[in-house]
């Protein structure tokens, strides 16, 4: 079924972007084009309709780097300064410290909880995959980071321990089905600009930004998660994908600052500046999430 959106790329009117139309077409595209297929006679047509897409993906991507264009820009762009600054955005980034997470971990009831599951995992874009995107011709020393880091998200090649499994299991325990229209815009964008960022190289460093800013921010939201899902009488097993973040992200983050951020600006200090800006993107559209879910939970 063909892909349709209601607007045209270069309107430059942020509401456009910022809608239930545009982001449920764009994740039912990302889906359409990511999935392994086989030739088909009429690929040129897709060729065509992909095209026409990619220049909406790419206005989508332009505004939402406008966004944080200017606190990007006040990012240093010397090695140590760089670091320090982004490390920074643990304390100070945007949705951090979201009121959302404790309220999870204490009070949210199970259909609370269930709702915001189905959310998160509607618009769970793939760690595994998106680090496999961001890595292609990358300089060797962070190369070989996200390898590891895609090792670590592969279950280092037991099944079993496949991090997209086991939130797989999670949502089959809760006996959810998440669809694109049953999940929040805030939440779709959220993957759709990361999906942005790792396969479209023009974005690749924006990308290293976004995915290492989720490796700093994601072990206390994934520990108050778990919390909360102890509190409602998860077993250990149907916890382990956020309990196993609250733990291992933390020497993730570590390790990306060191290995990758740190030999990429030293090699090019411009690339501070875009890795900022993934970060900051990342952040921005978390935060969108976090004030939607409670708007929605808090009514």
């Amino acid at each position: 079924m063909a892909t349709k959106f209601p607007i045209d790329a270069g309107s430059g009117r942020a509401s456009q972007f910022l809608s239930d139309s545009f982001q449920q077409g764009l994740a039912r595209w990302n889906r359409e084009r990511l999935e392994p297929q086989f030739p088909a006679d009429d690929w040129q047509r897709t060729f065509e309709r992909d095209q026409r897409l990619l220049r909406l993906e790419g206005a989508f991507v332009e505004e939402l780097r406008a966004e944080v264009a200017d606190e990007a820009a006040t990012a240093p762009t010397d090695v140590d300064g760089f670091v320090a600054w982004f490390e920074e955005l643990k304390e100070r980034g945007p949705g951090q410290q979201d009121p959302l997470f404790p309220w999870l971990a204490e009070e949210a009831s199970y259909d609370q909880m269930r709702w915001f599951l189905e959310q998160e995992a509607a618009g769970e874009a793939g760690f595994d995959d998106l680090v496999a995107m961001t890595q292609v011709k990358m300089p060797a020393r962070a190369k070989l980071e996200l390898a590891r880091n895609y090792w670590d998200e592969m279950g280092r090649g037991n099944i079993k321990g496949m991090h997209g499994l086991l939130l797989d299991a999670l949502v089959e325990r809760l006996e959810i089905a998440p669809t694109i229209e049953s999940t929040v815009w805030e939440s779709l964008l959220l993957a759709n600009g990361m999906t942005a960022m790792a396969s479209t190289r023009r974005y690749a460093w924006q990308s290293v930004g976004a995915l290492g800013v989720i490796e700093l921010t994601a072990p206390d939201r994934s520990a108050a998660t778990g919390q909360g899902l102890r509190r409602l009488g998860f077993t250990e097993r149907e916890r382990r994908y956020f309990d196993l973040h609250a733990v291992l992200d933390v020497k993730h983050s570590e390790d990306w600052n060191r290995e990758a951020l740190r030999p990429l600006v030293e090699e090019d200090p411009r690339r501070a500046t875009a890795i900022a800006e993934g970060a900051l993107i990342r952040l921005n559209a978390g935060a969108r999430c976090f004030a939607r879910y409670r708007r929605e939970l808090w009514g």
